[in-house]
């Protein structure tokens, strides 16, 4: 390549890594008109459609994707062809979606309750296509170069999207891997499908079965606890309260009568979702003909498998959400109902969205479910209220009135809590047999894998776009098939660290499993590793290539981790010990203390002093000093991802640059909605609040900081926080070590009063 060519190549990719098309188009269109250079003219043409298709010049993307079709290079024909097919596709899709049943012109995360949002002066076009390839011709492992989604906002620029840290081959060979990072691309090896495929083994349906009844029988339980403990604070106020008399009603036990409702919203049930999602989030109608137009093979799997299993047809539901989900609901296979998001019609191919969809026929065989829909049904108006609440708590102006507001809607998000990790067993489970489900009917395990990579950098996108986590995206969690906390991380990591480095983590470490007891989905990488296993025994190249890597986990250090909770049955045996100590020595007329040892409450006191103990024992190395000599930064953080033996414990200690994204308000004030976007990705923050302090958390969202902490790899990697900066000066700090040694002294003071006066 010439001298002055590469500077310009160069300078041209960086303004279309940066968002400023004009500038690329500039520096991009006389290389692509040179004859000098007929790679780089190559490259350069590359960008340019990219360039246009997102400022919205469609025309011109769809003239040199033309030109490029006859071209000498076969790869370059192959992808030039297919992005004018879809950027054609897009543009006769965009003319139609006018006339459309839907009536939906343009989608957003905003709420029908919400305003009108006034759009730029700027025209906003969307000219996109679907994740095509070129396949390179190497020695190596063949990458894929898509050409990725092309959504663009003349007004707003659209987040990076992840690339892959593999160098170009084939027509794309003198790309470096900088430039390759500047396109802003993930490259797929577009492993293929089964032509025909023998039926699985039939799983064992009886641990699924047996987990969707307990769920039932958990939130029953969970409803009734909260019931009787509502009811009883009630009469007790009434009766602490003068002229005043306690509801006799509510001294009854509400037993019977919660199952009784419990029983009937699970036959009504998809009506009334049908009405909460369209006034909550404005779910509508989805004809069969416009899914048809996004993936033909989707709707030839709905209706060969219902026809197969004697099924009507489920009712079809969209949300105007630009987060890829996709989620069912309903009480029988007969009025099943698919709700599927704009975003994920959007952002997949053909055949991920089958597989996607087929994903939830698995949850309709399986009757998983119906249960799942009612929790639905339970959860989301509790979820709405909390919404309400804190929004009502942003509009009172003193302080002293916004406690109790702030106190109450903190109580409805942990009632919410409590419904929801009722079921967060069976939210994983199902997700398996979903998965084998899925890859059966469509013999494609390999789609339903870049579907679920897809959806996760889709949800990461919406995040950092809306730099939050989104009221649907929270409240419908538990039924997508990816988690939005697992997403953060996962979804944006691939520009620096490829998906097997990532997820080696969730096939390697021998004690994974141990970190998703509060997980509502299962580890990507475990999913992705079966869906591998079967595209193998059906002898299929996978998506991705997991090396088996030896495990390094030294058993102390998980001993260690769970120490707190180690010290529980620790505690029960000490108890026992205690009890036939003061047993013999009745026996022997010693010692009488059967007033204490008949008082079996004194159980409860050991196991208090032993989850303190453990608690204490587990500081020290869980909150190390932070040293500035050994503080690692940004450019560490792809390589603490990738270690598929480190554990929470370890405890590294970081100090980051970037952006601090969440919820602002009344609904974030306990931080369960922290993320910082630094230049390797998202990361989820915890931090714990220290009264008196003069700045709160919430003041420094949307601004630039600087975080101090210990970065610790579970199943969704987290940092606790010890200090928030900002450039200014201002200094947050988060005292996890005062909390936890609070925590251990309250358990152990607690403990040792129940122990001695039961």
């Amino acid at each position: 390549m010439p001298s002055h060519a590469k500077p310009s190549l160069e300078a041209g990719l960086v303004a279309l890594k940066q968002g400023n098309y004009q500038t690329a188009i500039a520096q991009l269109e006389p290389i692509a008109s040179s004859q000098s250079n007929a790679t780089a003219s190559l490259q350069a043409q590359v960008g340019l459609v990219m360039a246009y298709a997102r400022i919205g010049e469609a025309s011109k993307a769809i003239t040199i994707s033309q030109n490029l079709i006859e071209s000498n290079n076969p790869q370059v024909q192959e992808w030039a062809k297919r992005a004018l097919e879809h950027l054609t596709k897009r543009k006769k899709r965009d003319q139609e979606s006018k006339n459309v049943e839907t009536g939906f012109v343009a989608f957003d995360n905003s709420t029908p309750a919400s305003p009108p949002v006034t759009p730029p002066v700027t025209s906003t076009l969307e000219e996109q296509t679907k994740d095509q390839v070129i396949e390179t011709k190497s020695d190596d492992t063949p990458p894929m170069v898509p050409l990725g989604r092309l959504k663009a906002t003349v007004a707003t620029p659209p987040p990076p999207l992840a690339s892959a840290s593999v160098p170009l081959s084939g027509f794309m060979g003198s790309v470096t891997r900088t430039q390759a990072k500047l396109f802003g691309v993930i490259y797929w090896r577009q492993a293929q499908r089964a032509k025909a495929w023998q039926p699985l083994r039939k799983p064992k349906l009886i641990p699924l079965r047996l987990l969707t009844a307990g769920t039932f029988i958990a939130l029953f339980w969970v409803m009734r606890e909260m019931l009787k403990l509502a009811f009883g604070f009630i009469n007790q106020t009434l009766v602490k309260l003068p002229y005043l008399e306690p509801l006799q009603f509510l001294y009854r036990d509400p037993t019977k009568l919660l199952l009784i409702v419990l029983v009937i919203l699970v036959g009504v049930s998809p009506w009334l979702l049908d009405l909460l999602l369209a006034n909550l989030y404005g779910q509508r109608e989805f004809p069969k003909d416009v899914l048809n137009a996004h993936s033909r093979e989707a709707v030839r799997v709905l209706q060969r498998c219902c026809q197969q299993r004697h099924w009507p047809l489920p009712k079809l539901r969209i949300l105007p959400m630009a987060a890829p989900i996709i989620l069912t609901y309903g009480s029988l296979p007969r009025n099943a109902r698919i709700v599927v998001s704009q975003g994920l019609l959007e952002q997949l191919a053909d055949d991920e969205i089958a597989t996607i969809y087929a994903t939830q026929l698995g949850h309709i065989a399986h009757w998983d479910f119906a249960v799942m829909s009612l929790l639905l049904l339970v959860t989301l108006p509790i979820h709405q209220l909390y919404q309400q609440v804190s929004e009502w708590g942003d509009k009172i102006s003193g302080k002293i009135w916004r406690w109790p507001v702030t106190i109450l809607a903190s109580l409805i998000y942990g009632i919410w809590c409590l419904l929801t990790g009722s079921a967060l067993w069976l939210s994983r489970l199902r997700l398996y047999y979903s998965d084998r489900v899925a890859s059966e009917i469509t013999g494609n395990p390999n789609a339903l894998i870049r579907a679920l990579l897809k959806i996760a950098i889709g949800i990461a996108a919406d995040i950092q776009k809306q730099e939050q986590t989104s009221w649907q995206l929270e409240s419908l969690n538990l039924l997508t098939p990816v988690s939005h906390q697992q997403s953060l991380s996962l979804g944006t990591i691939a520009s620096n660290l490829s998906f097997e480095s990532f997820l080696k983590w969730d096939t390697a470490n021998p004690y994974r499993r141990w970190f998703t007891i509060n997980n509502s989905h299962p580890l990507m990488g475990d999913r992705i590793e079966r869906l591998c296993q079967i595209a193998r025994h059906w002898h299929l190249d996978t998506e991705l290539h997991f090396a088996s890597v030896p495990s390094k986990v030294k058993r102390q250090s998980f001993l260690l981790q769970i120490a707190p909770w180690l010290g529980i049955p620790l505690g029960v045996l000490f108890a026992a010990f205690v009890w036939l100590t003061w047993q013999l020595a009745f026996t022997l007329k010693f010692l009488n203390l059967k007033w204490i040892y008949e008082d079996w409450s004194f159980i409860t006191g050991c196991l208090l002093i032993g989850f303190s103990i453990g608690t204490v024992m587990r500081i020290n190395s869980f909150f190390p000093d932070i040293k500035p000599a050994t503080v690692q930064t940004d450019d560490y953080l792809p390589n603490l991802l990738a270690d598929p033996s480190a554990l929470p414990i370890d405890s590294v200690s970081v100090r980051l640059v970037g952006k601090l994204l969440g919820r602002q308000g009344t609904s974030n004030s306990l931080a369960q909605d922290l993320i910082l976007q630094s230049s390797a990705g998202l990361v989820k923050l915890h931090h714990v609040s220290w009264l008196g302090q003069s700045v709160n958390h919430q003041d420094l969202i949307g601004r630039q900081i600087i975080v101090t902490g210990w970065f610790r790899r579970g199943a969704t990697p987290w940092i606790d926080i010890q200090t928030l900066e900002t450039q200014s000066g201002k200094t947050i700090h988060s005292p996890h070590p005062i909390w936890s040694t609070f925590l251990a002294v309250a358990a152990q003071a607690w403990g040792a009063y129940v122990f001695l006066t039961g």
